[in-house]
């Protein structure tokens, strides 16, 4: 395998991922922004309505026909966040040109597909075509539905409202489904222009075999764009509050959810993720083992550390009447850590289970580039092997000073409805 980052432009790099035990190739292109109440639904829709057409293929399905004839070639867009920023993208794979019949040179049919989705848009007259971005919103209007429908995922979200409160974090990916059908095609293409010209982009190409074509035909294409890219932070410590927050809601649902935030200022961010870990990311974690295999008190209970905001949430399953005792033997189990009570055999577990999270990295293209933008976003780029090697090095010493930087901030409900009635 070998990795390498080019800056193309000023805040534009371009980063390679050869491995030739892939048949395909794959393209990732992330755009960087800061995430804003007010933009993100017009961002998300912007950069949405690149895979549904283009000035060449005017309608998805002659672009999918045209997908559909390169051996099955995909084409999507996505939206995410990371702590206070919302990241945009388009996602391409391609069968590479050695396995192709006939000599058919499938990356350069790839490569000038690309480049018309991302540079010669579907527009006419400063409007993304109406036909092509009515499917757009209505794709994204359904995910946002599907997203309030996963009542776990839906619990989690509510809870970074109220522990991100004031934050770009607090904010969805997506905005909301009412800024999101206001959304003009107008509104949804200025946003995507202002993307192209503001936001740091990051390119990865994981591929067999090097292909010099790619880099060159961002490297012109974006040479025509008057850029003037801003700075995102990319990780900001969110602040612990004076009181714990507290908020809740009630649905038609049988079993409610609790989430609980805990915030560090701690940097180091190796003993955070032990301490995640031992704390409630395996099935033999404390959370699962006591609070909900020995005591019974909730369905599932996992953590998770939110690095960019320097946060570890514990979202747990549990009955209306557990809740206060959940929440008290969460918060004992952290206790446990901070006085020191980590066994051997939790410290190999939880670096057990790390090794083989880093040893999967390489398995498929797409986690090669999820690696490396990662190691971008921390500011420091290393392989697998090299983060395994920081965590072999983390002491119990470093993970209990870790526990005790972690106080609780904030917690959310998700209460029955009928059981309130």
């Amino acid at each position: 395998m070998r990795y390498n980052r080019t800056e193309i432009a000023p805040n534009i790099g371009f980063s390679s991922v050869i491995d030739e035990k892939f048949k395909t190739g794959s393209l990732v292109v992330r755009f960087i922004t800061g995430l804003s109440g007010e933009y993100a639904a017009a961002n998300a829709l912007g950069t949405g309505a690149l895979s549904s057409s283009s000035a060449r293929y005017r309608t998805l399905a002659e672009l999918n026909e045209k997908l559909s004839s390169l051996y099955g070639a995909a084409l999507s867009t996505f939206a995410r966040k990371r702590g206070d920023i919302q990241i945009l993208g388009l996602t391409a794979s391609w069968l590479n040109k050695k396995y192709a019949f006939d000599g058919e040179d499938v990356d350069a049919e790839m490569r000038e597909l690309i480049r018309g989705c991302i540079f010669e848009p579907n527009v006419q007259d400063g409007c993304f075509d109406a036909d092509s971005y009515s499917i757009t919103r209505k794709d994204l209007l359904d995910h946002i539905d599907a997203e309030l429908n996963n009542k776990r995922g839906y619990a989690i979200s509510r809870a970074g409202e109220i522990a991100f409160a004031g934050e770009p974090a607090e904010f969805s990916c997506y905005g909301t489904k009412t800024a999101a059908a206001a959304v003009t095609s107008a509104e949804a293409y200025q946003a995507y222009r202002k993307l192209l010209r503001t936001s740091q982009i990051e390119i990865f190409y994981v591929a067999p075999e090097e292909d010099p074509g790619f880099i060159e035909m961002f490297r012109e294409s974006f040479a025509a764009i008057d850029r003037a890219p801003a700075e995102v932070a990319f990780r900001s410590i969110s602040p612990l509050k004076t009181e714990v927050a507290e908020g809740s809601d009630e649905f038609d649902v049988r079993q409610c959810k609790m989430v609980m935030t805990f915030k560090s200022a701690s940097e180091d961010f190796f003993a955070l993720k032990l301490l995640s870990t031992i704390f409630g990311e395996t099935p033999v974690s404390k959370l699962f083992m006591n609070v909900r295999e020995k005591m019974s008190l909730c369905y599932y209970c996992a953590s998770r550390l939110v690095s960019p905001k320097g946060a570890v949430m514990v979202d747990s399953g549990v009955e209306r009447g557990n809740i206060e005792k959940a929440r008290a033997e969460i918060i004992n189990q952290l206790d446990e850590i901070k006085n020191g009570n980590i066994s051997d055999s939790e410290l190999e577990s939880a670096m057990l289970s790390l090794e083989n999270a880093l040893n999967q990295i390489g398995d498929t293209p797409s986690s090669y580039s999820s690696w490396y933008f990662e190691r971008f976003c921390d500011g420091q780029i290393k392989t697998p092997a090299e983060q395994l090697a920081d965590y072999r090095n983390v002491t119990k010493e470093r993970i209990i000073e870790a526990a005790k930087s972690l106080s609780l901030d904030s917690v959310y409900l998700m209460l029955d409805k009928e059981a309130a009635e």
